[in-house]
């Protein structure tokens, strides 16, 4: 048996990581050109990227501000990119839809070969690097027909295999994530629309990472974020605040890496850069404390209504201005005989447009019809809590408990409104809330470690995946597993 350590980097974080909302440019549209797609960070923090335009590959050695040797050959369309722990760089390459390959770049001869081509469909295919015949592909998952199924796909895009040789798919179209056991051709839907357990609603997944743990990291290209999975489901945590080119936002994110300090770079392709979030440390030392803020009050007759969407019968509501007095996770829990639904807005909420600003909501994930959602709050941003319910003219009481780092302040900022019959207006009446607070403090210990992990295999496999004649590849060990998708 060959024990090979991983070239790539797979930390370990605590449930509670947070990583700093506002992302710093590493490099920009002068260097990486204007659709950046590809980005690899070994386990020495070496980086590696695409330049499209200029048919590059651009590597930064640790704490490089400029790239310190560039690669130049005539790629068509650069779309995944792989690095082995001999420095070998392994590139999807696409030249039509019905034609696709892996060039390798050997670190020894300075050199590109083609090492596999694909052109089969809605599949994921594999080979063995020491296998001559570059017609020995074989069908690791997927029938070649577009589908829902769970042997099927539609636009699959991003793969991940672990050390147990279990591969992971992102499967944008069907808006899922899907695992498909080594040896099983069955995949189990593990994030996404029909999940087992459904706490995230995805939009086009385009890459997955697993941390040590083989908790979950997910670029979620049309929702413009990254999202995680931890002990309470998943959570967003980066690009949180919507689409856009400020530092804390994202558009159309394609692909992303660990360094060896857990931070995240990103490749945020219509904005022309790649981005860097630091992974904050201190949300993980080794002792906490946890501080619970409790507010309580209730939907009367007289309470404010509006619409959660044109469908809907307008339903009670109240606004919640949530000031933070320090930044870090904040988890929100409702309490109440009604079926309650919790949303987080930034800055403001317009009740005639619930869409606009819109952070996060949820629904029942609590159980019992309660929400619970966990998210990232900076003292320098207001945000609004807007409590609601299920069913339309309920009344009853409720409560909020919000546990994070330190207290929060919560004032009900509900006004009188004033509705047309069209739906997304609100209509006219006059808030009456009970508003208490209290605090309760508990303490929880967590840790940290930030670490490699080995695997072992008695061959390495490759492999590969591609969206429309465009290429992702994963190159675990020594077999390429690949997928080449044309619709």
């Amino acid at each position: 048996i060959l024990v090979l350590a991983l070239s790539f980097n797979q930390p370990k974080f605590c449930s509670e990581a947070i990583w700093n909302p506002n992302g710093i440019t590493f490099a920009d549209q002068s260097v990486v050109g204007q659709d950046p797609t590809v980005i690899f960070v070994s386990i020495n923090n070496t980086i590696y990227a695409a330049n499209r335009e200029n048919k590059t590959i651009l590597i930064w050695h640790e704490e490089s501000l400029n790239p310190t040797k560039i690669i130049y050959d005539n790629f068509t369309k650069i779309s995944s990119l792989f690095v082995t722990s001999n420095g070998d760089i392994y590139i999807g390459d696409s030249y039509g839809i019905e034609n696709g390959r892996v060039q390798k770049w050997s670190a020894k001869t300075n050199n590109f070969v083609t090492v596999m081509n694909a052109a089969s469909s809605c599949d994921v295919v594999k080979r063995l690097l020491s296998d001559s015949l570059m017609t020995s592909n074989r069908v690791a998952a997927g029938t070649g027909v577009t589908g829902h199924g769970l042997n099927q796909f539609h636009g699959p895009y991003g793969i991940f295999v672990d050390v147990n040789l279990d591969l992971y798919v992102a499967d944008c179209e069907n808006d899922r994530v899907q695992l498909f056991q080594s040896g099983k051709s069955n995949g189990i839907t593990v994030a996404g629309r029909k999940s087992l357990n459904p706490t995230i609603t995805l939009n086009c997944p385009y890459g997955i990472i697993l941390d040590t743990d083989k908790y979950l990291f997910i670029v979620e290209k049309n929702n413009d974020r990254i999202v995680g999975s931890g002990l309470n489901g998943f959570r967003c945590l980066v690009g949180c605040y919507g689409w856009g080119s400020q530092s804390n936002q994202l558009r159309y994110p394609f692909s992303f890496s660990f360094d060896h300090s857990g931070n995240m770079f990103v490749t945020d392709s219509r904005n022309g850069r790649i981005q860097k979030f630091q992974y904050l440390e201190e949300s993980c030392m080794n002792t906490s404390t946890v501080v619970q803020t409790v507010y309580a009050s209730e939907f009367t007759t007289n309470s404010s209504t509006y619409f959660l969407s044109s469908l809907s019968s307008s339903s009670y509501y109240e606004a919640i201005q949530v000031n933070v007095r320090r930044s870090g996770l904040y988890t929100f829990v409702s309490k109440s005989n009604m079926d309650t639904i919790g949303f987080i807005y930034n800055d403001y909420f317009n009740p005639s447009h619930p869409n606009e600003n819109r952070l996060v909501y949820n629904d029942d994930s609590c159980g019992a019809a309660q929400f619970r959602f966990t998210i990232v709050l900076e003292t320098s941003i207001t945000y609004i809590l807007v409590v609601t319910i299920y069913d339309s003219k309920v009344t009853g009481a409720f409560s909020i408990f919000v546990s994070g780092p330190n207290h929060v302040d919560l004032e009900n900022i509900t006004t009188t409104t004033t509705v047309a019959a069209n739906a997304y207006n609100t209509t006219t009446t006059t808030t009456t809330t009970t508003l208490t607070t209290t605090t309760t403090t508990s303490t929880t210990t967590t840790t940290t470690e930030i670490a490699a992990t080995t695997t072992k295999s008695s061959a390495v496999t490759t492999w590969f995946s591609s969206k429309f004649g465009q290429f992702i590849l994963f190159v675990p060990t020594a077999l390429i597993y690949s997928i080449y998708i044309h619709n």
